[in-house]
C-alpha cells in the first residue's frame, strides 16, 4: 500500500491518480465492479452509500447515493463506455447536485507481483469544473477511500 498519488495540473482540466494496493488486479476489478464490495469502500468514511444501479457493460448505466447521518443525499450517476475490463474502465460521471457538469474517468488496474497499481484518470469540461471537484474534497475523499479498499481487499483475501 502506498500513499495516494493526486496530480491537477495548473491549466489542464485533468486530474491523475495513482495507489498501489496490497492484492491482485482480478480481486482489485471485483471490488470496483460489484455493487455489494464497492458500497463497503467508495467514499468518505462518514458517507454510507447505496447502489440504484450498476449494469457493468458497455452502454450500462449506473446510480449510486452517498448519505450523511442526518439523511443528506448526495447522487451520483454515469455511464460506462466499452466492456470494462481490468486493463481498462470507461465512464461517465456526474454528480446530480450540479447537472451537465460531467467528467470522463478512466481506471487502469496494473498488477505487479500480486500487488495492483491502480491508474485513474478524470477529464472535466473546463479548468474551473475540475477546480470545484478538487475544492469539494475529490482527494481527500479518494483517500478514504482507498483506505477502507485496503481494509476490503484485506478481509477478502484473508477470507478466499
Amino acid at each position: 500500500m502506498t500513499e495516494l498519488k493526486v496530480d491537477a495540473p495548473e491549466g489542464v482540466p485533468q486530474v491523475t491518480m495513482t495507489r498501489e494496493v496490497a492484492a491482485p488486479r482480478d480481486l482489485v476489478f471485483r471490488a470496483f465492479t460489484e455493487p455489494d464490495l464497492l458500497v463497503q469502500w467508495l467514499g468518505p468514511r462518514r458517507l454510507t452509500m447505496s447502489v440504484d444501479r450498476y449494469e457493468v457493460r458497455d452502454g450500462g448505466r449506473w446510480r449510486y447515493v452517498h448519505r450523511e447521518d442526518d439523511g443528506t443525499e448526495y447522487g451520483f450517476r454515469g455511464v460506462f463506455h466499452g466492456d470494462p475490463t481490468p486493463d481498462q474502465m470507461v465512464q461517465t460521471f456526474e454528480f446530480e447536485g450540479a447537472p451537465g457538469h460531467v467528467q470522463l474517468d478512466t481506471a487502469r488496474l496494473e498488477e505487479i507481483d500480486g500487488r495492483t497499481v491502480i491508474h485513474m484518470n478524470s477529464v472535466f469540461q473546463s479548468i474551473e469544473a475540475r477546480d470545484a471537484m478538487v475544492g469539494a474534497g475529490m482527494a481527500e475523499g479518494a483517500k478514504e477511500g482507498f483506505e477502507q479498499l485496503d481494509e476490503l481487499l484485506g478481509r477478502l483475501t484473508t477470507v478466499g
